[in-house]
């Protein structure tokens, strides 16, 4: 198929489709006589899976790794558990900061004291502060 219906029936735009094949997230589709790409129906389940890490929070370069361990290699299951201990890990990281900022907004916006006041207001002091 060509990567314009390829790529629809993956969900990604045609841009996405070459990215991916840059970055060697896909492999090289064959070519027909004129030179256009010839996709299988194996490239729109890479880009699925691909898109799939991505909604686990997975960046394209640790989805090239796992690209890499799923189509073979040493061990490929302990690799794969461990990438996927360290998002684990980072997630909980990145839980816990946004814990802290809601609370730290939830704290402001108990003490706010502005009354309607601009000039008081508590985060449009932290906005112009950070502005400098």
């Amino acid at each position: 198929m060509r990567i314009g219906q390829m790529a629809a029936e993956a969900g990604v735009n045609i841009q996405t489709v070459r990215l991916y094949e840059r970055m060697g997230l896909l492999k090289e589709p064959r070519r027909t006589r004129a030179g256009y790409r010839d996709y299988s129906a194996e490239a729109a389940e890479a880009i699925r899976f691909i898109k799939s890490a991505q909604e686990l929070g997975f960046t394209l370069r640790e989805i090239k790794t796992l690209v890499r361990l799923r189509d073979g290699g040493d061990h490929p299951s302990d690799e794969m558990r461990r990438l996927a201990l360290s998002k684990i890990d980072e997630i909980n990281l990145r839980i816990a900061r946004l814990e802290t900022m809601r609370e730290a907004l939830r704290r402001g916006l108990e003490n706010c004291a502005c009354k309607g006041r601009p000039e008081a207001c508590l985060l449009l002091k932290v906005r112009a502060q950070t502005k400098q």
